[in-house]
C-alpha cells in the first residue's frame, strides 16, 4: 500500500482514471457491436447509420489514449469495407 501522500493521491487518481476509461472503452465497444449487428442483419442504411455514430467515438477514443490511434483507424477502416461489400 502507498505510503507518502503523493504515491496516496497518485493511487487516487489512478483509480479515477481507470473507471473512467473503463466507461469509454465500454462505449466504445458497444458502438462497435451496434455497427457489427447491422451489418450481419444485412440492413445498409441502419450499418451507415451505425458507422457514422461510432466514427467519432472511436476516434475520441483514440484521442484519449484509450486506443491507439492507429486500432481506432483499423477498426473503422474494416468496417467501411464491410459496409461497402455489403451494398455490392
Amino acid at each position: 500500500m502507498a505510503n507518502t501522500p503523493s504515491a496516496k493521491k497518485a493511487a487516487r487518481k489512478i483509480t479515477r482514471r481507470t473507471a473512467v476509461n473503463k466507461n469509454r472503452r465500454s462505449r466504445v465497444r458497444t458502438f462497435v457491436r451496434k455497427v457489427e449487428e447491422a451489418l450481419a442483419s444485412g440492413d445498409k442504411a441502419a450499418a451507415a447509420a451505425a458507422l457514422r455514430a461510432a466514427q467519432p467515438e472511436l476516434q475520441r477514443a483514440a484521442s484519449k489514449g484509450v486506443l491507439h490511434a492507429n486500432t481506432a483507424s483499423r477498426k473503422i477502416s474494416r468496417l467501411a469495407s464491410r459496409l461497402k461489400a455489403l451494398g455490392a
